[in-house]
């Protein structure tokens, strides 16, 4: 890093949601970041990614990205199945790591991840910007205010009825399974707003419609907290009846969230009982870099560390093992 500015690498460029280019526009406008160069193994994909970013280097390999030294931070857009791979090799080369959601398909791919970049002295974080997303910092700011007490019992459901798609997020193999695309996001949130040990997971994993392709039509996880809460997360592509997206119930009051724009909260705070709607804030998704550059440049606390991210897929992973099993398993990290 020179001059006040860290240089930023985008890896893959590919077309699925146009996430590449997503995070190279965030990059650019984010104070501090000076994007500089863009790598991707297609060759097509260079070439659109040349002309969407003029002057910026371009790359096929990822090793002669490294090498050239045009980059201090690289940013791993490319399947799940390749975080783990890809984010060794930056880290190894001493680059700071932001990888997209999940951080990777296993637990001991995230350790590994972690080991890495505490050798190599560098930062390494995940993609979880929906941290910032209106309904959910409107939710977590009314938790923190007591609204409703203790919570003790959470549930989190998002789905429908409907045919996943034939592409690699539909690949058990490459994407790691249902779980580990909107569940990484709705555990991530769990994780924020229930803190504190995890004592065990219990998994429910179906197959049972869409038979074309290899990732679970249904996953869910039961969690037990140390402090006696439990929370029901389900992802689901065969509902064909849905519930809120969020439950909460806590000792003096219960919030329902339906995707509404508002919060419905029901409280007895103080022996006054009180029905209110909270309209969600305002999503800030480009937070999650503005925290980047100040951690980097000025020493902030990282929003988002790897510990934290390594725990999301931890409880993915548990929730498949107790599915095999038939048994609660733990989860390692706290």
């Amino acid at each position: 890093m020179v001059e006040g500015r860290v240089r930023c690498g985008v890896v893959g460029y590919g077309p699925a949601l146009g996430w590449g280019k997503t995070h190279a526009e965030w990059i650019k406008s984010t104070d501090g970041l000076e994007l500089t160069a863009i790598c991707d193994s297609d060759p097509k994909r260079v070439e659109l990614a040349q002309r969407d970013f003029p002057g910026v280097k371009v790359f096929n390999e990822l090793g002669r990205m490294l090498r050239a030294d045009v980059v201090d931070l690289t940013t791993i857009v490319t399947p799940h199945n390749t975080h783990a791979a890809l984010a060794l090799q930056c880290l190894e080369a001493r680059k700071h790591a932001i990888v997209e959601k999940p951080m990777c398909l296993t637990a001991a791919e995230a350790t590994a991840m972690i080991v890495a970049a505490r050798r190599a002295g560098v930062t390494l974080t995940v993609f979880h910007q929906r941290r910032h997303d209106g309904d959910f910092l409107a939710l977590k700011e009314l938790l923190a205010k007591g609204v409703i007490g203790e919570v003790f019992h959470v549930e989190a459901f998002l789905g429908g009825y409907g045919h996943p798609g034939y592409w690699w997020r539909s690949d058990k193999k490459v994407s790691g399974g249902a779980f580990y695309d909107w569940g990484a996001h709705l555990l991530d949130w769990l994780l924020q707003l229930v803190p504190g040990r995890i004592l065990g997971v219990n998994g429910y994993f179906h197959k049972r419609v869409w038979k074309d392709v290899t990732n679970e039509d249904e996953v869910e996880a039961t969690l037990r907290f140390e402090s006696g809460a439990v929370a029901d997360v389900q992802v689901s592509s065969i509902a064909r009846a849905g519930k809120p997206r969020w439950r909460i119930l806590g000792t003096e009051g219960a919030i329902l969230d339906d995707w509404g724009g508002k919060l419905q909260v029901t409280t007895g705070l103080k022996g006054y009982e009180a029905k209110l709607e909270v309209r969600y804030k305002e999503s800030d998704w480009p937070a999650y870099y503005r925290n980047i550059a100040a951690h980097l440049l000025r020493g902030a606390e990282l929003e988002v560390k790897p510990e934290e991210a390594r725990r999301v897929v931890a409880v993915m992973e548990a929730a498949e093992k107790s599915h095999l099993s038939g048994r609660t398993e733990p989860v390692p990290y706290e």
